[in-house]
């Protein structure tokens, strides 16, 4: 698939990049990435993926927009209020980028309906809110070997790995047992903003091939203290979902 002269000027700036160029865009154009969950993470992951040229997002969320959503969910404004999140968010990532093909799912992903909503695409990308449904697309990607770029965040704090089937540890391995879920989770806009940008470079380097994936580490940031770290993660020989495949 060429690329038009309209892409080649509006990608110039990443396909100057050493090791993206031409061939490096057109891997992106030829690539869908499912965003799961348009809130604070999916709402950024979304646009920059968008502005990156992304072919085609693959936009899932149940949701509608309501008022306290707009401290972080960027996408939307108070006119957007009581309109499903995809929605906007398709209206918006189209203005953003028409050369982009955006897919748009209302609906809560469970363990019936995943193999519909996400399908085979190339990269899930973790915008999600609550750890059951988290479990849910780890394994549907571990199962499918897609690449799923997780990322979790509450106040100053987040996180964020990439899980590779077949290469490094799962969402299982890290977390035997489910985290307990947060009913109302406390959050600043730029700690999610911080975390879906680096969920778009791992997307961005897996599929154009540079860099280093967050496969066996797991970044985390406290904005806090204004502090970085990674750790090292491993497999767990027996997880009851990686170790089978």
């Amino acid at each position: 698939m060429n690329l038009s002269q309209q892409e080649l000027e509006r990608y110039n700036r990443q396909m100057l990049i050493n090791g993206w160029g031409t061939e490096g865009q057109k891997k992106l154009k030829n690539s869908t990435v499912a965003v799961a969950g348009i809130g604070g993470l999916g709402c950024v992951s979304s646009m920059y993926l968008a502005a990156a040229g992304v072919g085609k997002l693959v936009l899932i969320d149940k949701d509608k927009t309501s008022l306290n959503n707009l401290n972080r969910q960027v996408l939307y404004s108070q006119n957007d209020i009581g309109r499903y999140k995809v929605e906007t968010a398709r209206e918006r990532l189209r203005a953003l980028n028409p050369e982009v093909e955006i897919a748009m799912v209302p609906d809560e992903i469970t363990v019936d309906n995943i193999p519909r909503i996400v399908g085979k695409v190339n990269v899930v990308v973790d915008g999600l809110d609550n750890w059951k449904t988290r479990f849910v697309v780890n394994d549907y990607c571990v199962k499918n070997r897609i690449p799923f770029v997780h990322a979790g965040v509450s106040q100053f704090y987040g996180q964020i790995t990439t899980v590779m089937p077949c290469k490094g540890p799962c969402l299982r391995c890290i977390f035997p047992k489910e985290p307990a879920e947060t009913k109302v989770n406390p959050i600043f806009g730029g700690t999610p903003s911080a975390l879906a940008s680096f969920q778009v470079m791992e997307v961005a380097k897996y599929l154009t091939g540079i860099g280093k994936p967050l496969v066996g580490r797991m970044l985390f940031i406290d904005g806090e203290e204004m502090t970085i770290e990674t750790a090292e993660i491993k497999k767990n020989p027996n997880c009851p979902v990686c170790s089978i495949i």
